[in-house]
């Protein structure tokens, strides 16, 4: 098609590629609807893209059935070229079919394929997702959630609401529904069918970035424990993520810390960080363990674990600049507040002087750096006859002598 000219007016002025299904805005422009309905839809923008005129929340996505007819005419007379002719697009849903669906699957013996049919409905297109929104389907849907013995439409019921990527508006109202429905996302994320369990994780990571911070204070100790759950079964890298995400999101409100602790969540990340090298993962990682170490219990949890020390120390200087000042951040919370005799022998033992006097000698950023010293600082006594700390270091610059004075 690159060597065929095609009418200018034939192409989405978004794409740039010939339109299938035109549609015009009431703005006059016509573009190819798949790609105003992102526009409009998943971006989140409320003007035309050329005009640049503001567009109401619900204006009108008109078929222009005459453009239409116009290039499916053109791809028959260029089809010894290799077009091939578009086909008539299927009308989008429309309010009055949405309504009739939902009113169907209120029925237990219609209930499973009036869901089937929403799915397949909100997998179309972004204005049929639009659609079913305005329709109450996301109401509908979170009460086949929070209903008790609906165990076996919960899981259909899920995967709707998130293949409908909902609205911020209605976010919200999930999350003020006085808690339950997060109830009924915990209860999906038992052990069992992953799916649903990935899908519940994600709905979450969408709906907490717009709680308010009295509504993150009072999350239950019930979700912490699904969550580290959720990341010690790595079901996918994009749950895993998504978990990480919200562990570094919601524990430093109130006792989340605390919560995410006694939930096993220290254990778990030491865990993944001894097999993992992935950049962005060991970054999470390493952040949230970060956030975990702020409170006592949490230090307590990584010095209890045998490799807690010796894995966080592995990361400096080897995954990211990143990773590395989370990784001395970590080591500055151990050696401020929990560096009993018996911990700044260990950190001796295990090499971790001996990479924080690495630190001052390469190029690992000035907050890095200004960390490592404040670290050999607060028990360079300890530390000075240290037989890990490498002889070379006694020619270098700046060694343990002068970081005391």
């Amino acid at each position: 098609m690159d060597e065929i000219d095609v009418p200018r007016f034939f192409l989405c002025p978004i794409s740039l590629e010939l339109m299938k299904d035109p549609v015009t805005l009431p703005t006059g422009i016509t573009y190819d609807r798949e790609s105003i309905e992102k526009w409009l839809f998943s971006g989140k923008n409320n003007t035309c893209p050329l005009t640049k005129q503001a567009l109401a929340a619900d204006c009108d996505l008109t078929p222009n059935h005459t453009l239409r007819r116009l290039i499916q005419s053109w791809c028959t007379m260029n089809a010894s070229n290799g077009i091939e002719r578009i086909p008539t697009p299927k009308p989008p849903i429309s309010k009055i079919q949405i309504d009739k669906l939902l009113n169907d699957a209120k029925s237990p013996q219609l209930k499973t394929k009036c869901l089937q049919k929403l799915r397949s409905i909100a997998s179309e297109s972004a204005a049929n997702k639009r659609c079913m929104e305005a329709a109450g389907a996301v109401e509908f849907l979170a009460s086949i959630m929070s209903s008790t013995g609906e165990e076996a439409s919960s899981g259909e019921a899920l995967s709707i609401l998130y293949t409908l990527q909902v609205s911020e508006a209605v976010l919200k109202t999930l999350i003020g529904k006085n808690g339950e429905f997060i109830k009924s996302l915990i209860r999906v994320m038992q052990p069992g069918n992953d799916e649903p369990r990935a899908y519940a994780v994600l709905l979450l990571k969408s709906m907490l970035e717009l709680a308010e911070p009295m509504q993150l204070i009072s999350l239950e100790t019930e979700l912490f424990i699904k969550l580290v759950q959720v990341l010690h079964d790595q079901i996918s890298q994009q749950t895993s993520n998504a978990v990480l995400k919200l562990l570094i999101q919601l524990c430093p409100w109130g006792r989340n810390r605390v919560k995410a602790v006694n939930a096993g969540a220290v254990t778990v990340l030491i865990g993944l960080l001894l097999d993992s090298s992935e950049r962005e993962a060991c970054e999470m990682m390493l952040m949230a363990l970060d956030i975990l170490c702020g409170c006592a219990e949490g230090r307590g949890e990584l010095l209890e674990h045998g490799a807690g020390l010796a894995i966080v120390s592995k990361k400096i200087l080897r995954v990211s600049s990143v990773a590395t000042n989370m990784a001395v951040r970590i080591l500055l919370s151990i050696s401020k507040f929990s560096a009993s005799p018996a911990v700044v022998q260990e950190m001796s033992q295990l090499g971790v002087v001996a990479k924080l006097c690495l630190m001052l000698q390469v190029d690992c950023g000035n907050k890095a750096k200004e960390k490592a010293r404040e670290i050999l600082k607060l028990h360079a006594r300890a530390w000075k006859s240290s037989p890990c700390i490498p002889k070379s270091s006694l020619s270098l610059p700046i060694h343990l002598e002068r970081i005391v004075t």
